[in-house]
């Protein structure tokens, strides 16, 4: 980068380290960087700092020198090459401001431009101060970040920080740092398959936050990997020499577990460091053929535990039966020399592959909360990171990270963080937080503007959502939400308010003809509510509610519906939508005079079922004499029966199903209320279909809210076969209920 001008904003020994990291990276780097782009970063820094435009960190870190050992661990550690390089050089004179990432486009190129915007999208987001330790922070990170060069570039910087601030002064700087580490950076590490790195900013952060827990693991680890190391050889030795003899092709590594790892243990087992079992672990990987692969696994652990006692209540068979998620071993603990417990893990090569790659298994198996995209792509991240020729850079810098673009976070005023889908409003965020600010929501603040209940919300909003004690839910607002839950909520609270109308206005009906003196028979009152165009009687009472109609000129039309019920049939007359009166016509001729006996035993009578219940063979039936001189059959649990009864009552003959049915067929109408699938409609009608002396006439469906309401109009011969059909029927997966009409 040549020399640079204004030595005294280095000390001494940073002029020194300056030359030997810049040395290092020109070896790490090779030609990657053009000479160029050494001159124009080397010109822009310089005059920075005369400037004064670059600045020490809290911990007193030389922002140059920092960087560039940020720089060398990206190049030596993590195969990235020239825009990660630059990128993280300009870092700084970005952020404050000193060169746009326009500029930047201009003098080094789109690709460094794009990672530097990320780097300068994501300081923004601490500047919101929200909760680091939340999994969706993570996430938000990832999504700000769009190339995921920016994350490995934020964990080497993480590092390499770690790395510098162990004298720092600044306690509680150092505490935060390092609690972020643990929290969000060594996550990340690990799920990229980092894990040399996710140790030591594991180990580090122990380091910084519980010095007394890291000193003390680390003296009982008997302070050197040599030693470790020899004992793992020791156990390792009379296994190889057995697993050989066996014919086994395999190869074994061996390892100690971090300090990190072991304080973890120790906390979740609630016990001291003689307590924790499997401070040693190896793994026996075989180079088996497919169908041979669980006998030479388990072949390999009788050879292990012949040889070391194991604890049988540390076995763990996920060959027999895999995890869920592919991951495929065999797990056991194990009595080694000197009485030290070690973890074997034996498996093949393709469970160990697919362990370590292809199902992302390894990153859940330690606890690592994953989802199904960002597991594929950090598998083919991976896959990238381990190929450091120019054909595996160039596939890394390819990879794009749009996983969360269905997702969109925003932050409370307070800082706090929330998860919502792409698309979310306003009114959304609000029933988000709870439902009765959803229900109280007029709208919010977003970034500190006024905005509707319909604003749709973008990644990193602030919002901050106003209220009113006089709103309520509205029917429009199914149309402003798009999440399961608002949508719930608002119908739910709709319901509610409609209940609560029904009631008032029902009762405010109640009240009028009782202060009239007016007798309240429902059925005449359900037949106005119909008549007047109502197809529910909670849009009636909604109305009343409201007062768009008039209760008193309700009950005025009401007196004059009951004043001109002059014939009994007036009453009977119920809607039969759908039916076939020729058919009916066709049906009464065929009916046998015997079929039916009414009143002293006769027979032969002129009959005809009525519309309102259609009654069949088997029904408790009685006849209603009409004032034409014939007689209409009615149900017993006709809906105008006790109408009948109590008003016409001598009218009313008794009627009664005689010998058997004959082969006559009868119209009945069944509701059938299930989940709306086209799928169960097939199924009902098939059933009717396969059912001898059934026949289906008509079929209506309506849909509302995820249900179907169907209403079919079938002929059937007697009631013992519709009560089997009606059983039938309700057998059918996802038919709620089945009611005859």
């Amino acid at each position: 980068m040549g020399e640079t001008k204004d030595i005294s904003f280095f000390t001494p020994e940073e002029q020194a380290r300056l030359v030997e990291l810049k040395s290092r990276l020109q070896e790490f780097a090779g030609d990657c960087l053009r000479p160029e782009d050494t001159e124009r970063m080397h010109n822009l820094l310089a005059t920075a700092i005369e400037e004064g435009r670059l600045q020490r960190d809290s911990f007193g870190l030389n922002p140059i020198v920092n960087n560039l050992q940020t720089a060398i661990i990206v190049v030596d550690e993590m195969g990235m090459r020239r825009a990660a390089i630059i990128s993280i050089l300009l870092h700084d004179i970005v952020k404050n401001g000193f060169i746009s990432t326009d500029a930047v486009a201009t003098q080094f190129g789109t690709d460094v431009a794009g990672i530097l915007g990320g780097l300068v999208r994501i300081n923004k987001l601490y500047e919101k101060n929200p909760t680091i330790e939340s999994e969706n922070f993570r996430n938000l990170l990832l999504s700000f970040a769009e190339d995921m060069r920016v994350i490995l570039i934020m964990i080497a910087d993480r590092v390499n920080i770690m790395r510098q601030i162990k004298d720092s002064e600044n306690e509680a700087a150092r505490l935060q740092v390092a609690n972020e580490a643990a929290y969000l950076y060594a996550p990340l590490a690990h799920k990229l398959g980092l894990y040399k790195l996710k140790s030591e900013l594991e180990d580090l952060s122990l380091k910084y936050t519980q010095h007394d827990m890291y000193y003390h693991i680390k003296e009982k680890l008997n302070a050197t990997k040599a030693a470790r190391d020899k004992y793992i050889a020791a156990f390792i030795d009379p296994i190889d020499k057995k697993l050989a003899a066996a014919g086994l092709k395999y190869h074994i590594k061996g390892r100690t577990k971090s300090i990190h790892s072991i304080s973890q243990k120790m906390k979740k087992q609630k016990t001291n460091f003689e307590g924790i079992y499997d401070l040693f672990a190896i793994r026996i990987i075989l180079d088996s053929e497919y169908e041979k692969e669980k006998q030479e696994c388990w072949q390999a652990y009788s050879i292990v535990t012949d040889m070391y006692q194991p604890n049988p209540k540390r076995l763990r068979d996920w060959l027999s039966i895999p995890k869920s998620n592919g991951y495929e071993s065999l797990h056991t603990t194990v009595m080694g020399p000197e009485g030290k417990w070690v973890e074997v893990q034996i498996r093949t090569e393709r469970m160990d592959e697919i362990a370590e790659r292809g199902l992302a298994a390894h990153w859940r198996y330690k606890g690592v909360k994953s989802e199904t995209g960002l597991d594929e792509w950090l598998t083919s991240i991976r896959e990238a990171l381990e190929h450091t020729d120019d054909d595996g850079i160039e596939l890394m810098d390819q990879f794009k990270m749009d996983l969360y673009k269905d997702d969109v976070f925003v932050f409370t005023p307070k800082g706090d963080l929330f998860k919502l889908p792409h698309g979310a409003t306003v009114l959304d965020f609000a029933f988000h937080i709870h439902t009765n600010v959803g229900s109280r929501c007029t709208g919010a603040k977003v970034n500190g503007k006024h905005a509707q209940l319909r604003y749709v919300l973008n990644n990193g909003d602030q919002v901050e959502i106003l209220t009113s004690s006089t709103q309520t839910p509205k029917q429009g607002w199914l149309d402003i939400v798009t999440t399961s839950k608002a949508r719930a909520k608002i119908r739910q609270s709709l319901k509610e308010i409609e209940s609560r109308q029904a009631a008032f206005a029902r009762e405010t009906i109640e009240r009028k003809f009782k202060n009239r003196k007016i007798e309240y028979d429902e059925p005449t009152m359900m037949r106005l509510i119909r008549q007047m165009g109502y197809k529910q009687v909670t849009e009636f009472y909604q109305k009343i509610a409201e007062g768009s109609l008039d209760v008193n000129q309700f009950i005025d039309r009401y007196v004059q519906t009951i004043e001109q019920v002059t014939e009994p049939h007036d009453v009977v007359t119920r809607s039969a939508e759908g039916y076939n009166l020729q058919q009916d016509e066709q049906l009464k001729q065929s009916f046998s005079g015997d079929v039916l006996v009414i009143d002293q035993n006769l027979k032969g009578i002129d009959f005809k079922l009525a519309h309102c219940c259609n009654p069949i063979y088997g029904d408790e039936v009685f006849g209603f004499v009409t004032t034409g001189g014939g007689i209409k059959i009615h149900r017993c649990d006709c809906p105008n029966a006790s109408d009948l009864h109590s008003r016409f009552g001598y009218r009313v003959v008794k009627a009664r199903w005689a010998g058997k049915s004959k082969g006559s067929l009868y119209p009945i109408t069944l509701t059938v209320i299930g989940h709306d699938d086209i799928g169960i409609v097939n199924n009902i009608t098939s059933i009717i279909s396969k059912e001898e002396n059934i026949q289906l006439r008509n079929i209506s469906i309506n849909s509302h809210d995820g249900l179907f309401s169907g209403t079919l109009t079938v002929m059937i011969e007697e009631n013992a076969r519709l009560q089997a059909l009606v059983k039938k029927l309700r057998t059918v997966k996802g038919v709620k209920q089945v009611n005859r009409n």
